[in-house]
């Protein structure tokens, strides 16, 4: 059997610069890989076919067949031409609708499971990367073992960062109440010409302290609040609440509806995230980039 950890993302930088002609947006954006995480687990069985169990989530996700998971193995066996007998089992955490990317790394971790289930030699990790960018555009970051990645294009295109210094604790926040990207998208307002190249000048500024060990947490952006705080009370609610406690920075995450705060301190992260815990239909993870 082979066992999978699925991590949550955050976007520590996210700014839309184009629509594009295919319907999808370029974007400039920071990916950072956190403790929060699905599970997910493969093994060959008997009987043909793809076996896909879901425990947690909302009404166990559905049916199956309509699940990325299965989707991603669907799409494996094509492309290796392999005739399936799996099993796989997969364990919700990350919530749903939350702009933590939970879909996209439970398709990454399926395809990575599948490959290391049936042996795939290295050579094959350019196609079973080109099926990660078929099913989404975050999926390719995670399929990298990294902790923080620059994206771009459609945030297919990737560049690894390897941040120096010491980072933040996070309290990451779900309101309880799911915000879809497609609603978010359709709904948005690009920055005018010149507020976009201010704010490609922070992100290059971000990046380029990580690397030196310094987090700058005021050049942290997010054009995606701007449709979604102003349509999304919850989400505008757990930001505020966040904004009050006095943490260095705080931010929703892709395209909501989670609310992160960063932290320097352990214990002042703690304290914040009780806080937060007490406050009816929030979800609350004390956590940490990984």
């Amino acid at each position: 059997m082979i066992k999978i950890k699925a991590f949550a993302k955050l976007n520590l930088f996210l700014e839309v610069t184009r629509r594009r002609p295919d319907g999808y947006h370029d974007l400039a954006t920071l990916f950072a890989r956190i403790g929060v995480c699905d599970g997910l687990s493969f093994k060959k069985i008997p009987a043909p076919g793809i076996s896909l169990v879901v425990k947690g989530g909302p009404r166990d996700l559905g049916r199956p067949a309509d699940n990325i998971v299965f989707k991603a193995a669907v799409k494996f066996f094509e492309v290796f031409s392999i005739d399936p007998a799996v099993e796989i089992k997969l364990e919700k955490n990350i919530p749903v609708g939350a702009g933590l990317g939970g879909g996209s790394s439970d398709a990454a971790a399926a395809l990575l499971g599948l490959a290391r289930l049936y042996k795939l030699p290295q050579s094959a990790s350019g196609r079973v990367m080109a099926i990660a960018a078929e099913l989404g555009s975050d999926v390719p970051f995670f399929m990298l073992d990294t902790a923080m990645a620059e994206g771009s294009g459609r945030g297919e295109k990737l560049k690894v960062l390897k941040p120096s210094g010491p980072l933040p604790y996070i309290v990451l926040v779900y309101p309880g109440v799911p915000v879809y990207t497609k609603e978010v998208y359709g709904s948005l307002k690009l920055g005018a010409p010149s507020e976009i190249k201010r704010r490609l000048a922070d992100f290059r500024r971000l990046t380029g302290s990580l690397k030196k060990g310094v987090f700058n947490s005021e050049l942290l952006f997010n054009r995606l609040e701007d449709p979604v705080l102003l349509k999304h009370k919850a989400v505008r609610l757990a930001k505020e609440k966040l904004a009050g406690s006095g943490a260095d920075a705080v931010l929703m995450s892709g395209s909501g509806a989670s609310v992160f705060a960063l932290c320097r301190s352990r214990a002042k992260a703690a304290r914040l995230a009780a806080e937060m815990k007490c406050i009816r239909g929030y979800r609350v993870f004390l956590t940490k980039f990984c």
